[in-house]
């Protein structure tokens, strides 16, 4: 069972689109589950024109009525989880039990972006003359293109697609080509709720071609992109040329600090867990580990016991905990840090290489004594590798963890309460988690620093992101 996959243009799928295409891969199998149509350039056209008229019709309708038809969409994603979850499974290789995750959150992401929808209020500034009412009114920005990744198919657009609705405004989405068919089944969930036609628009092509012919659009006004900080720099350039206003989510290299009072059993039970959901392909996953030398061992004998008590396997089956990588490409790339972080001395103390013959398994591993200026410990790996190291002090390992260009989320482990307040004050990040790695809820704030982005998703700050602010003064 697997999607039927289209385009969604004006409120109709179109099973053919006008330009080529392509197969999509069971990552667990190898085999193809169905063909993808790309849009063509004047389907991308036809899309833009729609989402001209959907913005239209969508900004005048009220934000209590936008809510209602959000809501009902919501919970046929809740009434369709398990068709929806076990199709992302097959595409994108997530076991059930975190693909099931993935909807339910996705569904509460538009649940709460309906009802804060609802409280977008302006304000009334005092005049300095009699008579002067001075308003400060929020209105939607307009046509939106957002752009999202294959590692999270429905929760990511849930969260773009949650943030422009609410505010009024429309969208033209391009999911993931790898990924499609849960994103096509949330966009029908819109369809059967009510959504009118032109308001959310479904597109899929070569991202290239197809972000560069909307970015030159003068009805574009604001572009929502998560992915690779080398695509959201050149994306971000296009945006520029227009003005454009531009939410960009990108990558990171998260560090986790474990200080010498915290207990070290605990603490990698938790985030090993957290390192290795979804085999690693997590933005925000843990992916450099510092440890104080007092609970190293600890720490490391630990975490190792969990590596190696993961089950590997199709996520459909049960008992497994932990697919395959999405596609050939992350093979390659897990071989490439597991030779460079031996060429440094690194040593394995578990997995390492891939797993069968079929299928882009690999083994969850555990790298120890790699350099600072290894690979594996400045490049973002987004698969499971863990390299873990030790620290002496806090400002050393202070300076570590701020030493890359990135800035998404980071992770810290303590007892005390003197020590969970200066690193999280200390840490440059967006998000930080001490003893905790919930950073990630419809109602808070999602987003980096340095280049890992700007803007956020989330809270308050999302609906925010799709919302101009207009002054009227009047006399």
């Amino acid at each position: 069972m697997y999607s039927e996959l289209g385009l969604y243009i004006d409120g109709a799928w179109k099973k053919n689109g006008g330009g080529k295409g392509e197969d999509v891969i069971n990552p667990a199998t190898e085999k193809p589950l169905a063909h993808l149509p790309h849009a063509s350039t004047a389907d991308l056209d036809e899309a833009l024109e729609a989402a001209k008229k959907g913005f239209a019709v969508w900004r005048a309708t009220s934000a209590y009525d936008r809510a209602k038809i959000m809501s009902k969409a919501a919970n046929l994603m809740r009434e369709r989880h398990d068709v929806i979850s076990k199709i992302m499974v097959q595409e994108q290789g997530k076991v059930y039990v975190e693909a099931r995750g993935e909807v339910l959150v996705s569904a509460d992401i538009i649940d709460w972006y309906a009802e804060e929808g609802r409280r977008s209020y302006g304000r009334i500034v005092p005049g300095r003359a009699k008579g002067v009412r001075q308003l400060v009114i929020q209105e939607p920005v307009g046509v939106v293109a957002a752009f999202t990744p294959w590692n999270f198919p429905v929760l990511t657009p849930a969260r773009k697609v949650g943030g422009a609705l609410a505010a009024g405004c429309s969208l033209i989405l391009k999911a993931s080509e790898e990924t499609p068919g849960a994103c096509v089944e949330m966009v029908k969930c819109f369809a059967d709720a009510g959504l009118p036609a032109g308001v959310l628009n479904l597109v899929f092509g070569v991202p290239a071609e197809v972000s560069e012919h909307l970015l030159a659009k003068d009805a574009v006004r604001k572009i929502s992109f998560t992915g690779s900080i080398p695509v959201g720099k050149h994306l971000a350039q296009l945006a520029a040329k227009g003005m454009k206003r531009t939410t960009m989510e990108l990558g990171g290299h998260s560090p986790v600090v474990v200080f010498g009072d915290a207990d070290p059993e605990k603490a990698a039970d938790t985030i090993a867990a957290f390192k290795y959901r979804n085999a690693g392909q997590v933005c925000i996953s843990p992916t450099r580990f510092y440890v104080q030398e007092d609970v190293y061992k600890r720490f490391l004998a630990r975490f190792t016991e969990y590596a190696n008590g993961i089950k590997l396997g199709d996520g459909l089956e049960k008992g497994i905990t932990m697919g395959p990588l999405a596609n050939s490409r992350r093979l390659d790339a897990m071989d490439s840090f597991v030779a460079d972080a031996k060429s440094c001395g690194g040593k394995i103390a578990t997995g390492g290489k891939r797993s069968g013959n079929q299928g882009y398994f690999y083994e969850p591993t555990v790298i120890t004594d790699v350099p600072d200026d290894s690979k594996i410990m400045t490049e973002e790996p987004f698969g499971p590798l863990a390299p873990i190291v030790t620290f002496k002090t806090f400002d050393e390992v202070v300076a570590r963890a701020n030493s890359l260009p990135f800035g998404l989320a980071a992770y810290a482990f303590t007892t005390s309460t003197t020590t969970a307040a200066a690193i999280g004050d200390a840490i440059e990040s967006g998000m930080v988690g001490v003893n905790s790695i919930a950073i990630s809820t419809p109602e808070t704030p999602f987003g980096g620093v340095k280049e890992s982005g700007h803007g956020s998703e989330g809270g308050t700050e999302g609906l925010g992101a799709y919302l101009a602010t207009k002054f009227i003064s009047q006399g």
